[in-house]
């Protein structure tokens, strides 16, 4: 990850905020961009640097996000279906893909957020299987929201309280050990008593 970031710094020092802005929203259109990657060194960058404001690069990440992928649905409504007639898909499929994205396509679109591939398709998909717009407009923020706030806060907190957290984690070490070895012990017992 820390090369990763490498790689974006100089954009980040250049632009600021607006290269967050722009890497997150072409990203939620389809187009591969390193808006995570962009997000995570603007919360880094705020936390140990500053020059950058936490609030302004959550802000910046879930207004991207959001505009992002409601262009992505845009253009799915719009020209998505008459791609995928050209590709020869049956219409009997497409209905299918409509009811399950009905009846499932909310949370989708919530959790492909946090994964790559599918968060720069879902608004896309969203389009094409025809997802009423409130019903994509309530889920894209939601899931816009726990993304920027996951992947700027989240490693915002991480990396200033840092010291205390691996403090945390060395007095839990003998519990989580012992906890361990005590599960694997009833594991085997249980093991050893099916097996007799």
């Amino acid at each position: 990850m820390q090369q990763a970031i490498s790689r974006v710094e100089p954009w980040l020092a250049q632009y600021g905020y607006g290269a967050v802005f722009v890497a997150v929203a072409v990203e939620g259109f389809g187009i591969p961009a390193p808006g995570q990657t962009l997000l995570i060194a603007g919360a880094v960058t705020a936390a140990s640097q500053g020059g950058l404001h936490i609030e302004l690069v959550l802000l910046t990440g879930f207004l991207a996000a959001l505009i992002g992928n409601s262009l992505g649905y845009l253009l799915g409504r719009w020209g998505g279906r008459a791609l995928l007639q050209r590709l020869r898909l049956s219409e009997t499929l497409l209905q299918s893909l409509e009811r399950g994205f009905s009846r499932y396509g909310g949370g989708l679109l919530v959790v492909a957020r946090f994964f790559d591939g599918p968060r720069q398709l879902n608004g896309i998909t969203a389009g094409i299987l025809e997802m009423p717009g409130w019903r994509f407009s309530l889920y894209n923020a939601l899931g816009a929201l726990l993304w920027a706030s996951v992947w700027s806060l989240g490693v915002y907190t991480v990396d200033t309280h840092l010291h205390a957290f691996l403090a945390i984690l060395r007095q839990c070490n003998p519990w989580v050990a012992g906890l361990t070895l005590m599960a694997m012990a009833l594991a085997a017992a249980a093991l050893w008593r099916t097996r007799r």
